[in-house]
């Protein structure tokens, strides 16, 4: 949107801002200028805050005025010196052993127009403070960031998938090399098992609820296993997909060859199987 040729600039308002407390954000250079008015909208919204700089008075003085402004605010400072790769490195080590999660990076602090000079590594001063401090000190914490978006429910749905994917690749590896053994994925159903243990607790409620309703025994979610390891029925089928006992089809998903094929090469990268068309044949032998 534009307005007299000059871009409007969409903000939020005060009773806007949203409540993330719990959320966890380092920034750079929040000491002054842009990074603590930054600082200062972080710690409305309730988010905790870690002002990483090289000057400890200053990131005093600059939490002081923080706390008048907001007095529940949780703002703390960490030494850190963006020239210096030892700092960026000592600085991530020393936030990770806090065990704190982390949501929010960000990478504000910047020099502009210094006198040539270079940085504790020997990298030109404004390229190695303004570009590769950062770079290092994000790819540092990044693995932290990433945490947050972990969803434990979805890890073990994309394994279940994985689970038929491999069925199904197996089977066809198999039947490529005329051997008698077959694969078939089976669904034993909803069982209450310990699985469920590791459910969130929101998820746990509505489970125990309807556990005596809904949820097959661990020996009625066997049923499935063992007939199709045991029926004479099924005796030379392979690339079929069992759910409580019967051939059902699985998702779209499971079907696409080339997510079958991409898992296999994944997963002998993975485990270092060298010689993967082989070495399937030779555990089977």
């Amino acid at each position: 949107m534009k307005s007299s040729g000059h871009q409007k600039v969409l903000f939020l308002s005060p009773t806007e801002f949203p409540n993330l407390d719990g959320r966890v954000a380092i920034i750079t250079g929040g000491n002054r200028g842009i990074g603590l008015e930054t600082v200062k909208g972080l710690c409305k919204a309730n988010v905790t805050v870690i002002i990483a700089c090289r000057d400890e008075n200053s990131a005093e003085k600059a939490i002081k005025e923080v706390k008048e402004e907001f007095p529940a605010a949780k703002v703390d400072f960490m030494k850190l010196d963006l020239g210096s790769l030892k700092s960026i490195q000592t600085f991530a080590k020393n936030f990770k052993e806090k065990g704190l999660p982390l949501h929010i990076l960000i990478n504000n602090a910047g020099i502009m127009c210094p006198p040539y000079g270079t940085t504790e590594d020997g990298f030109e001063l404004t390229f190695g403070i303004n570009h590769l401090g950062h770079f290092a000190l994000t790819n540092l914490l990044l693995d932290e960031l990433i945490k947050k978006y972990y969803s434990a429910l979805e890890a073990y749905n994309q394994s279940k998938l994985a689970n038929v994917l491999f069925s199904y690749e197996l089977n066809r590896r198999l039947k490529e090399k005329n051997c008698p053994v077959t694969s078939n994925a089976v669904h034993p159903g909803i069982v209450n098992t310990e699985l469920f243990h590791g459910l969130p607790w929101c998820l746990k409620i509505p489970q125990d609820g309807l556990i005596y309703l809904l949820f097959k025994t661990p020996k009625q979610g066997a049923d499935s296993s063992l007939y199709v390891a045991l029926s004479p029925e099924i005796e030379g089928l392979g690339g079929l997909y069992f759910v409580n006992s019967s051939p059902s089809q699985s998702s779209e998903e499971s079907h696409r060859e080339d997510l079958q094929k991409k898992l296999w090469k994944i997963s002998c990268g993975s485990l270092e199987f060298q010689n993967d068309s082989n070495r399937t044949v030779n555990l089977l032998a």
